[in-house]
């Protein structure tokens, strides 16, 4: 009986990944796999296959690189983003480390245990670090300090790391310079 209702579950929700992808909203991707996977930002499960087991992954991979694409738009307007709001305190956010000029707060969407964004707290053109300037190395070397005092207070300095996404390939999505400062779980390499 419960292995019947496993199996239903599966297909039902095989029919649901099916007709997402049907109508282009997420991506999926079909691999055999002689157990499920436990990457966490996936959705995991088996189909109905009488002589293979697949494993279906369903990706918002699609959605993250149209989002960094419309965001580049906008990129140099000098219109607030949602940090410049953050910073001024209209949008509010867990804050893990402030001073005069940089600010770090956890992340609201986190792909590990521990993921803190650490911003400038005055953009000066950098929306992204291919636009740092000579101008510029004082407040990039603070960024860094500051992402490894995230890294102390959240107790994973002996193994963390540090992400700048750059332009749209890299899906960067908020054009205000940010570092993702990333640990709590094993990461891997290459890292996507």
């Amino acid at each position: 009986m419960i292995s019947a209702q496993k199996s239903m579950a599966a297909f039902t929700s095989f029919s649901v990944l099916r007709d997402y992808a049907r109508a282009g909203r997420i991506v999926a991707r079909v691999r055999a796999s002689p157990g499920i996977s436990s990457y966490p930002s996936s959705i995991n499960f088996l189909t109905a296959n009488h002589s293979r087991r697949y494993l279906c992954r369903a990706s918002a991979t699609h959605d993250e690189e149209a989002a960094a694409k419309a965001a580049a738009i906008n990129a140099d307007s000098g219109v607030p983003t949602i940090f410049d709001k953050i910073i001024a305190k209209e949008i509010p956010s867990t804050i893990v480390y402030e001073d005069d000029k940089v600010l770090a707060f956890k992340d609201i969407n986190p792909q590990a245990p521990v993921h803190v964004l650490v911003i400038p707290k005055f953009r000066d053109g950098l929306t992204q670090l291919g636009k740092a300037e000579p101008r510029h190395g004082e407040i990039l070397g603070q960024l860094l300090y500051a992402a490894k005092i995230v890294a102390e207070k959240g107790g994973i300095v002996d193994g963390f790391r540090v992400v700048i996404n750059n332009g749209p390939s890299a899906c960067q999505s908020v054009y205000h310079l940010h570092l993702h400062v990333l640990g709590g779980r094993q990461m891997n390499w290459p890292p996507g």
